[in-house]
């Protein structure tokens, strides 16, 4: 098989994760149980067989060196759990616009736009022959998401949006993607078990058991820059939908729900805890509540599940499907362009390997 060729928007916690990742089970044989995949041998492809050959960012401790070093720049502060050598591959200073907040100009390093030209993203990414860009942005990174977005159809690249700006999930970009024939995966991804997951999971059960759900609330801490970007409201618009649209999508029913980050917590790192509350009904009126914590290092734990994408998108490449990926981004995301349960959705991707289902 060819190689999964990946360039990378935006080189945070979550990126030195998926590097840090692929490297460490590169050597995973195929009936090998690996935590957080589906499968080593994904349609055909390996882990090992994912090769990063761009990224972009603003930080200027990042830009100019070899990826390898930047993802631990800085003010990244997800764990090390595997040795990466020297990839050969340099960070490009990306587009600014809106992906850094007033407010994470400083812990950011943003480089100086007067003295340093931003890389011309779409040339990049052919001359690299990438087969996708996956956007790792700041959450709030409305024009920065859209631009390169725009750069990844000039370049007829795929586009895998791993933050809650609504690319995949948008009618209007979907469609684009599609008259283009270029796969598009998204919004918002979901971690192998994060809040989202679990509280899901929780609530799908109340309503299959046939408890009346009345109420419930999902907060969330943390102290890596992601919490610190998410401390302005007006940045969380849209990941407030992401995340209550994915629990709420289980529920036939409107139910009153407060659901997103909470607190930033400088020195939990790159822990982040959750806590969940459910209040409802069961037999005869009497109540029920259900309350849960989970404590997770954030970072690792979507990596796994972007690990599994970038392979489905390859394999929509390689049959030369385009727009909306339906099955994997109804499993791997919050609010992809179909809300389905997770096992059904799993079912999906299982005959998208197969062949059995377009998208």
């Amino acid at each position: 098989m060819s190689k999964v060729k990946v360039a990378v928007a935006g080189v945070g916690n979550c990126a030195s994760a998926l590097i840090q990742g692929v490297h460490y089970y590169k050597n995973a044989k195929e009936d090998e149980l690996i935590p957080g995949l589906m499968h080593v041998n994904f349609g055909g492809y390996h882990i090992r067989d994912i090769e990063f050959v761009a990224a972009f960012d603003v930080n200027r401790n990042k830009i100019g060196k070899d990826l390898s070093e930047a993802i631990f720049a800085k003010p990244n502060s997800c764990v090390k759990f595997a040795d990466v050598p020297k990839m050969g591959v340099k960070v490009l200073p990306g587009p600014v616009l809106d992906g850094v907040a007033p407010h994470m100009k400083e812990p950011f390093k943003v480089y100086d736009e007067d003295e340093t030209e931003a890389a011309n993203v779409s040339e990049i990414l052919k001359e690299t022959g990438a087969d996708m860009l996956v956007n790792y942005l700041p959450v709030g990174s409305y024009r920065a998401t859209r631009r390169y977005a725009e750069e990844a159809l000039d370049a007829g690249c795929a586009f895998v949006n791993c933050i809650p700006e609504f690319i995949a999930s948008d009618g209007e970009w979907g469609k684009r993607f599609e008259e283009r024939n270029i796969p598009v995966a998204g919004d918002d991804i979901k971690s192998q078990l994060g809040a989202t997951i679990m509280h899901r999971n929780l609530v799908r059960l109340c309503v299959e058991r046939g408890v009346i759900v009345d109420e419930t609330y999902q907060l969330n801490l943390g102290g890596n820059t992601d919490f610190l970007n998410m401390t302005v409201e007006k940045r969380l618009r849209t990941k407030r939908t992401s995340k209550t649209e994915a629990v709420t999508s289980m529920v036939p029913y409107s139910v009153p729900t407060r659901i997103g980050p909470s607190d930033y917590v400088p020195f939990l790192g790159d822990k982040k805890i959750c806590y969940v509350y459910i209040r409802g009904r069961k037999f005869g009126n009497q109540p029920v509540t259900i309350t849960a914590k989970l404590e997770v290092e954030d970072s690792p734990n979507s990596a796994g599940v972007v690990i599994d994408v970038v392979r489905a998108v390859k394999i929509a490449l390689d049959r030369g499907v385009g727009g909306p990926l339906i099955s994997i981004s109804s499993y791997a995301f919050k609010h992809p362009p179909v809300q389905v349960s997770d096992d059904e959705a799993r079912r999906w991707v299982e005959e998208f390997i197969e062949g059995k289902r377009l998208r």
